[in-house]
């Protein structure tokens, strides 16, 4: 049996500042360390997250107003994908919370009735159709909504961040971590003696019941002590590079937007991720179709900004079988990483947190506790990895070797991608249902990949009447939106104001 009384952390970054927030929040009484290195630096840049984070800041008691003004913060309600489908494609929106619903059908699967009707209609009509949260993405505001003017958005849940990553870590270091007993030790490891057990000490004088590795790609505990096996995933997810900068906003109040946008270009996309002071941007991309320097010198050319400071990231692309192995769990990329499309670098860390700390309140761990957050992260992670691949298994682009590779190539899971879709687009569909993960839809949609198909014998007779109506109410929420702050405004009257 594996006690966890006495934990050692090593590695910080946010990956390892959040394992001791977690752990110090709801086991007090355990004694936490967090070994970090003075010389090896993170691999963090602007972070983009899901609203899923806000369950993880919900159980450690964290207040917008507490860490979004230190770490330069701003709200997130939407992910925008342009030219993924081809070139030009107009774009398309993955918003965040729930979908307008009727009595007799559901919003979502409506709009292909009203698309049957009028094929014209693009396609990135579909998220403002079904989604409350577009009315306040269109016109660039961000209110509580507290008298439910807008109908199913709800602020607390539905509302994710755009923020510094490395402040992120420095605040949960020193204003939470720290001042709740979390001890913190600047040191290389040098040395890692090992037993039947697993680690039995760091640099011969650290020792703990369980050990967190946070040490990024490096993977210092699990991945070179333990040696692990990793699993690749570069034939399913290609991109294994970034260059990643910052940029100055020449219009702030107009240039921050309430969504992270993705933009496909030549050889892979490009992320812009407006924060409080500045737009973090990058470069994805993959070094077997084009060379670091000529992926650097595309991103000039889009950026078409000078006196520019560039930072190469290298990134492991996949899992290790296993993340948890005799006294070792690893949180972070030292465990697992997809790549950055859909936002996810923060997204494995506060779910398989979620997770351990579930299995780590039964105080003695068995074998069969670390399978079961073995199984339940490489089943969550492989779910994932999925989802971000339907945004190339879809693409229609042909433009560059990259994509026509991309459209040529089979995924290993692509057969299982195209099934699930076409069951949640048809056989769901045809039943006026649709019962897929969150962002499926709106993914698929924006691809150009959906049924037709819809008979209207199985139409109720009020479908037309429904649509109609669902469009006077968009005209009237967006007319509600038009009178409320921008978000440039919110932050700085609720949040940066000081």
């Amino acid at each position: 049996m594996l006690k966890s009384q006495k934990v050692i952390i090593v590695g910080g970054g946010s990956a390892g500042w959040m394992t001791a927030a977690t752990l110090i929040k709801i086991f007090p009484k355990k004694d936490i360390t967090v070994i970090e290195s003075p010389t090896k630096g993170t691999v963090s840049v602007g972070e983009s997250t899901l609203s899923s984070i806000n369950q993880w800041l919900d159980l450690l008691e964290i207040k917008d107003e507490d860490f979004m003004p230190y770490t330069k913060a701003s709200y997130k309600l939407s992910i925008r994908f342009e030219n993924f489908y081809k070139l030009k494609d107009g774009g398309f929106h993955y918003p965040f919370g729930k979908t307008y619903e009727n009595n007799f059908v559901g919003s979502k699967e409506t709009w292909f009735v009203k698309k049957k009707f009028n094929s014209k209609i693009p396609n990135s009509n579909y998220a403002n159709f079904v989604s409350p949260t577009m009315s306040l993405v269109n016109n660039n505001v961000l209110f509580k909504n507290e008298n439910k003017e807008i109908p199913l958005f709800n602020f607390k849940n539905d509302v994710a961040y755009h923020f510094d990553a490395v402040k992120f870590a420095d605040w949960l270091k020193k204003y939470y971590c720290i001042p709740k007993g979390v001890k913190h030790i600047y040191e290389d490891i040098n040395t890692i003696e090992q037993d039947k057990d697993g680690i039995k000490s760091l640099n011969k004088k650290h020792k703990a019941d369980l050990y967190i590795d946070c040490t990024g790609f490096s993977s210092l505990l699990l991945g070179q002590a333990l040696k692990e096996p990793f699993e690749d995933y570069s034939d399913l997810l290609p991109n294994n590079k970034a260059w990643a900068t910052n940029l100055k906003y020449t219009n702030k109040e107009k240039e921050l937007k309430p969504y992270t946008n993705c933009t496909a270009i030549q050889n892979g996309w490009v992320w812009n991720i407006p924060s409080w002071d500045k737009i973090g941007t990058g470069y994805v991309y993959s070094d077997k179709f084009i060379s670091d320097d000529e992926a650097l010198n595309q991103f000039k050319k889009y950026l078409k900004r000078k006196n520019l400071v560039f930072k190469n990231i290298k990134m492991r692309v996949g899992t290790h079988k296993r993340l948890f192995v005799k006294n070792v769990c690893a949180i972070g990329l030292s465990g697992a990483f997809i790549e950055p499309l859909e936002s996810n670098g923060l997204l494995t860390v506060h779910e398989f947190l979620i997770k351990l700390v579930k299995i780590l309140k039964r105080k003695n761990l068995s074998q069969w506790d670390r399978d079961n957050f073995n199984y339940y992260c490489k089943d969550f992670f492989n779910f994932f990895a999925e989802f971000v691949a339907y945004h190339y298994a879809l693409s229609h682009r042909r433009d560059t070797k990259y994509w026509k590779e991309i459209n040529n190539k089979s995924f290993y899971d692509k057969r299982r991608i195209e099934t699930e879709l076409k069951s949640n687009m048809e056989v769901y569909m045809n039943n006026y249902q649709f019962n897929s993960f969150p962002g499926v839809h709106y993914i698929s949609t924006g691809m150009n990949y959906f049924n037709l198909d819809i008979t209207d014998k199985s139409m109720p007779n009020n479908i037309k009447d429904y649509i109609y109506n669902r469009e006077i109410e968009i005209k009237k929420f967006n007319k509600i939106c038009k009178q409320k702050n921008t978000l440039f405004n919110y932050l700085k009257y609720n949040i940066h104001n000081k």
